[in-house]
């Protein structure tokens, strides 16, 4: 009687255990948001859909303007019953959102333009933004219901939506939603890039499979759309479906990252026919150039291969993003468990994304290869806006190839109710489980995905930007030889390196006592990942492997600015080529101060950092010491001076307070550099001229100022262009940054010394005048600029002395 008494108290105990199971593993299926906000706009009822409701509309408006269409049949992933009534809003409306969780939130806005008596919503046209993101700019719905998701990391008690309508016409909405998002679905960063500051749209949500998953069978409401209509080779494919064998196990992507359904199903290259199939199954998707896309890539271990194995590689627009991705290996020999690996990636005036899976060359490994799930959402610019209109995209030349660079991130996530159940599990039947690895911890460095050499493939044929393994970059370098140097820096040495596609590149290796660290480097790539202009530099990869700090960039045939001026056996620049280098540097400056929110100033402005290209175009480099500019109600950026002796401003000098002005400082230096041909600092000359900008001042003011021009180009220069490019100098490099132009004013200046400039083919030479008349013409003129176009060489002296003389009279010295 006891033996069974103690059975029947084991057998209680245990179904106590299934049943405590049971409830976790339900409760772990439902996400119940803190902040759920479900508003059937235009609406005088609640509107049911599944296990929600969407209350009638309430919101706080001086409008309201409530519309609805009498149609029956509106087909859509979303119910119908949302797009029957709207709101109009014929003036700039704000909708208010108490926010009781910081952090990410779905934000969906409904759209369908039914026509009815009163109004015709397709004729609407307007902008809806929130916070400082433009989520849509003069939107014009389609004619089909639409639904705009965008997520959104909320730090503030209150989301703000406005919708603004464009001149003469209306803004309108017929459902929208604000929720809060589990933590674990948008990662903070990818690799080096930093996604807690920026917005994201869903542009796609495929489920492979060819199965679409309603919003009711995901966690956050989400639609996964079949995969077929994106497939381009339906014939290579087959979908599976095996939703029974997807387990979400300890350490693994719980059910807010993606359903069952997704998880479930599968399109999987067709080979059991043809055991030599070499083909890739492969999607297209259409987007808007000039953003940078968070792409996720689900996959899940439901099928086997012949050999047990499932080992394929995963592509972007051909590139590599996994090479040999093991499946098997990733899971730790879990049958299906779920798998998911993010990229961020830049596609340049691309108009459309790839993704393939295709056999390896691995051994003798099945021709196999499988996908589940794709999330493809775009990030808000610069500018906090998703609209192309808001996108520069510059303008490949002949024969040049786009440049994309991508950064990886793979995981398998985790779910604390998982492994709760694991550990209650273990304590009460004292079964043995393994412990899958956790790769996100293994396999990966702190600022990028993963460092296994065969993870992930660098070479590219498209010049597209990549994590590079050390083993590539050594390569590309013949080992770091010493004749592939062709530069060298407080950070470590420049080589010059060629990648298996004989794309040439500059590599940037930095050394262990490097006084630049990792700080400076993760700053370098991030901006430069982060930026697209003509006269910026671009990046090409970088590497971290091996306690390693490489930066990969495209290769600058012509070198440093610095290295045509002096202290190098380079061809001489003239005066037309130093002011084209001039302005091209200017454009790339203006563009950090103005292209974004947020100024980006480069601290690091010296000619050394000027680099030209096989055509003499200059581009900015060394972003190493680069700092986000003040916020909008700040004058300035307190912080520890940073820089190189001699372009230093005297006011962050004595200060620490950095502006935009501090780089007009430095290009100030960087022009009398260009005009004298000299180095900033310079020992070996006599006391009084060491430092070129104080002895530059000191001879204007004397007007002893002949040998100031670089003697390689006195004869070319026009005194009127001279002129502007000397006061243009002058004034940024006055003491106060406020009494300095901003670099759009350069700019406009330089560009303008150009033009006086003339044509070089139309300039006399010396010897066609002689100095008596050259001296009469500069007495008679006093200087006017009309009357000067065609003096082509005069005395540098009387120019500079007439200058101080004239100093007076020009007020206008910056236009």
């Amino acid at each position: 009687m006891k033996m069974k008494t103690s059975m029947d108290f084991a057998i209680l105990k245990l179904l106590i255990m299934v049943l405590f199971m049971l409830f976790l593993m339900c409760s772990s299926l439902e996400f119940d948001p803190v902040d759920n906000y479900l508003i059937d706009c235009g609406s005088l009822e609640n509107t049911t859909i599944g296990d929600r409701v969407f209350l009638a509309d309430n919101l706080n408006s001086t409008q309201r303007v409530f519309v609805n269409t009498s149609l029956e049949s509106i087909p859509s992933t979303y119910s119908s019953s949302l797009y029957k009534t709207a709101r109009i809003l014929n003036e700039t409306s704000k909708f208010i959102f108490s926010i009781k969780k910081q952090g990410r939130h779905w934000i969906r806005l409904y759209f369908f333009p039914f026509s009815n008596e009163k109004f015709n919503l397709s004729s609407a046209k307007f902008s809806v933004s929130a916070h400082n993101f433009t989520l849509v700019k003069n939107f014009q719905p389609l004619n089909t219901p639409l639904v705009k998701e965008y997520s959104l990391n909320i730090t503030s008690n209150s989301l703000v939506l406005t919708f603004t309508p464009s001149a003469t016409s209306f803004a309108f909405v017929n459902a929208l939603e604000v929720i809060s998002l589990p933590d674990e679905v948008i990662p903070v960063d990818v690799g080096i890039h930093n996604l807690r500051t920026q917005a994201l749209e869903t542009v796609v949500r495929v489920n492979m499979g060819n199965i679409a998953v309603l919003p009711q069978n995901d966690t956050s409401w989400r639609s996964w759309e079949p995969d077929e209509r994106y497939l381009t080779g339906k014939n290579l494919v087959q979908f599976v479906s095996k939703t029974r064998a997807v387990n979400y196990t300890r350490g693994g992507p719980s059910r807010n990252i993606a359903p069952p359904l997704v998880y479930g199903t599968a399109t999987r290259l067709q080979s059991e026919k043809d055991p030599n199939t070499l083909a890739n199954v492969t999607w297209s998707f259409n987007v808007d150039p000039g953003f940078d896309y968070f792409i996720r890539f689900h996959f899940c271990y439901i099928v086997k291969g012949p050999s047990g194995d499932l080992i394929f590689n995963v592509f972007l627009n051909s590139q590599f993003v996994f090479k040999y991705l093991d499946l098997n290996n990733e899971t730790s020999n879990v049958f299906g468990a779920p798998y998911y690996m993010d990229v961020v990636t830049r596609l340049g005036n691309r108009h459309s994304i790839g993704i393939s899976i295709g056999p390896t060359d691995v051994g003798n490994a099945y021709p196999d290869g499988l996908l589940n799930g794709l999330e493809i959402m775009k990030i808000s610019n610069f500018k906090g806006s998703f609209d192309s209109s808001d996108v520069e995209i510059q303008s490949s030349s002949p024969g040049s190839k786009p440049k994309t660079w991508l950064i990886l991130g793979s995981t398998i996530g985790g779910s604390i109710l998982c492994i709760v159940l694991v550990v209650l599990s273990f304590l009460f039947c004292r079964s043995r489980i393994r412990v899958p690895v956790d790769h996100s911890t293994e396999d990966h460095h702190t600022t990028v995905g993963s460092t296994t050499e065969e993870k992930q493939s660098i070479i590219s044929n498209s010049n597209m930007g990549y994590w590079f393994p050390f083993r590539a970059v050594q390569e590309a370098t013949d080992n770091f030889s010493k004749n592939m140097v062709i530069g060298f820096g407080g950070f470590g040495k420049v080589y010059k390196g060629v990648l298996r596609d004989n794309t040439t590149v500059a590599v940037k290796r930095g050394f262990p006592q490097s006084q630049q660290g990792l700080s400076e480097f993760k700053t370098e790539v991030e901006m430069l990942s982060q930026f697209r202009h003509r006269h910026l530099v671009s990046l090409i990869g970088y590497c971290n492997e091996k306690n390693e700090m490489i930066i990969i960039y495209e290769y600058m045939e012509n070198g440093t600015l610095k290295d045509h001026l002096y202290g190098s056996d380079l061809p001489n620049l003239n005066w037309r080529q130093r002011l084209e280098i001039c302005i091209g540097s200017a454009k790339g400056l203006h563009y950090l101060h103005t292209g974004s929110q947020k100024a980006i100033i480069h601290r690091d402005v010296k000619s050394s950092n000027i680099l030209l290209d096989e055509n003499l175009r200059a581009k900015v480099s060394d972003f190493g010491l680069s700092k986000i500019g003040p916020e909008i109600d700040q004058t300035h950026v307190s912080t520890a001076v940073k820089g190189s002796f001699g372009y230093l401003d005297p006011e962050y000098l004595t200060r620490q307070q950095l502006t935009e002005k501090s780089d007009v400082y430095s290009f100030g230096v960087v022009m009398f550099e260009v005009l004298c041909g000299r180095p900033v600092i310079d020992p070996s000359r006599p006391k009084e001229m060491v430092n070129l900008v104080e002895w530059v001042r000191n001879c204007l003011r004397t007007g002893d100022s002949e040998t100031i021009v670089d003697p390689t180009i006195i004869r070319e220069i026009r005194p009127e262009s001279l002129i502007k490019f000397v006061k243009t100098a002058e004034k940024c490099l006055e003491e106060y940054g406020v009494d300095r132009p901003t670099m759009g004013d350069v700019l406009w200046n330089l560009e303008y010394a150009l033009k006086l400039q003339g044509k070089d083919e139309n300039i006399r030479q010396e010897n066609e005048i002689s100095e008596n008349q050259l001296d009469n013409s500069v007495l008679s003129t006093e200087f006017s600029m009309g009357s000067m176009a065609d003096i082509a060489v005069i005395s540098m002296s009387k120019v500079f002395s007439n200058m101080v003389k004239a100093e007076n009279k020009d007020s206008c010295d910056i236009c």
